[in-house]
């Protein structure tokens, strides 16, 4: 008969390699149900910080993982995902830019523009101290 110590260098490797793979796999669908939200509520004219919002909330949740997963990380995720199936998420490709600090869609980016405007007027510093690495702070 093994002993305990022979028992537990078997089977310890085994369990650990068991627990890693079992998140990689919720991690894929975690990913897919939030590009589906970005991509759904971008295509239906929510903007950017709303959709991802929803996205990540949903990420975030779902995700079977010890640690929570990033806003930056999650925006890879949904890029990923779209990226690697671009059929079933048709036409949103052109918000995936968003996710990264890209260029904002025309409806968005004149709301903002307008909003930036109004601002202005009060609060000039507030414009000046953004910085768009911090695009996904939490």
């Amino acid at each position: 008969m093994a002993s305990l110590r022979t028992r537990l260098a078997v089977l310890l490797p085994l369990a650990g390699m068991l627990l890693v793979a079992a998140p990689v796999e919720a991690a894929s669908t975690d990913s897919k149900k939030g590009a589906q939200v970005y991509c759904y509520m971008r295509s239906n004219g929510n903007d950017h910080s709303v959709s991802f919002e929803a996205s990540y909330a949903l990420i975030k949740r779902q995700s079977a993982g010890v640690f929570k997963t990033s806003p930056e990380h999650a925006a890879v995720m949904i890029t990923e995902t779209v990226v690697e199936e671009p059929g079933s998420y048709p036409d949103c490709g052109q918000y995936l830019g968003d996710l990264f600090g890209g260029k904002a869609s025309k409806k968005s980016s004149s709301a903002a523009s307008a909003s930036s405007i109004t601002n202005s007027s009060s609060n000039s510093e507030s414009a000046a101290d953004w910085d768009a690495d911090d695009r996904y702070s939490y």
